[in-house]
C-alpha cells in the first residue's frame, strides 16, 4: 500500500519532468531583431537593448528564459569591481538542473565586449545554457575566447555599478558564493552565508 507520504512524493517528481519535459520541447521565437528589457533588481532598474543580429542563437534562448520569467529572484552572485557582474542561476535549483543539460551552440564574435554589454558565461565550446554576465570595463581580452555579448546597458549602468561586490569572486578565485552550491541549494544557500548580496526583483520585455 502507498503511503499519502509516497503518493505526493511520486505526484511531485511525475510534475517536476512533466515541466522539464514542456520546457525542453517548448520553442519560443526568434525573438525579435531588437527589443528592450527593464531589470528591476534591489538597487533600482536597469534596461538593456537586446541585438538579436549580434548574436541569434544566444539572443533566442534569451527570450525564451525571459518569457518563463527565468530571472526572477535570481542573486548576481559574482560581482568583481572593475570585471563583471555575473548571474542568471535560477532562484530554485529544480529548475536550474532541467536548464543545466539545455546547452546552446555558440555564436560568432561579432561585437566586444566592452563596458556595459551583456554576454553568457561559458564552461568552454557550446555551453552556454543560462548565465549571463555584464562587463563592468572594456574587456575586450574576452572577445577572442569566444564570448558573444547579446546586448547593451542603455540606462542604469549606475545601477549595475553600484550592486554589491563585497564578497568578491567564488571559489577557487575568493570567497565569494560557490556556484555547485548555488545551484544544489538556490537561494536559501545566498540568504544564509551572503545577507548583502543584490537581487533581481523581475526581468520584463518593455513593449
Amino acid at each position: 500500500m502507498i503511503s499519502r507520504r509516497n503518493l505526493l512524493s511520486t505526484i511531485a517528481g511525475v510534475g517536476s519532468l512533466l515541466w522539464a519535459s514542456c520546457h525542453k520541447t517548448k520553442k519560443i521565437g526568434p525573438a525579435p531583431n531588437q527589443f528592450k528589457v527593464r531589470f528591476t533588481t534591489t538597487k533600482g532598474d536597469f534596461v538593456v537593448l537586446v541585438h538579436r543580429d549580434w548574436a541569434p542563437i544566444g539572443v533566442d534562448r534569451f527570450y525564451e528564459l525571459l518569457d518563463m520569467n527565468f530571472y526572477d529572484k535570481a542573486g548576481f552572485f559574482r560581482v568583481v569591481k572593475g570585471f563583471v557582474v555575473q548571474f542568471g542561476i535560477n532562484s530554485d535549483p529544480r529548475v536550474t538542473k532541467d536548464w543545466s543539460v539545455l546547452t546552446i551552440k555558440d555564436d560568432p564574435v561579432k561585437t566586444s565586449n566592452r563596458r556595459g554589454t551583456l554576454t553568457y558565461a561559458t564552461g568552454g565550446a557550446d555551453t552556454r545554457t543560462t548565465e549571463l554576465f555584464i562587463n563592468l570595463r572594456d574587456n575586450d581580452k574576452l572577445d577572442a575566447q569566444g564570448f558573444a555579448p547579446i546586448a547593451e546597458v542603455v540606462d542604469g549602468m549606475n545601477v549595475v555599478d553600484s550592486l554589491y561586490a563585497g564578497y568578491g569572486d567564488g571559489p577557487p578565485f575568493g570567497p565569494g558564493p560557490d556556484q555547485k552550491a548555488i545551484e544544489d541549494i538556490g537561494n536559501p544557500y545566498l540568504e544564509e552565508h551572503f545577507p548583502s548580496l543584490d537581487y533581481i526583483k523581475k526581468a520584463r520585455i518593455e513593449l
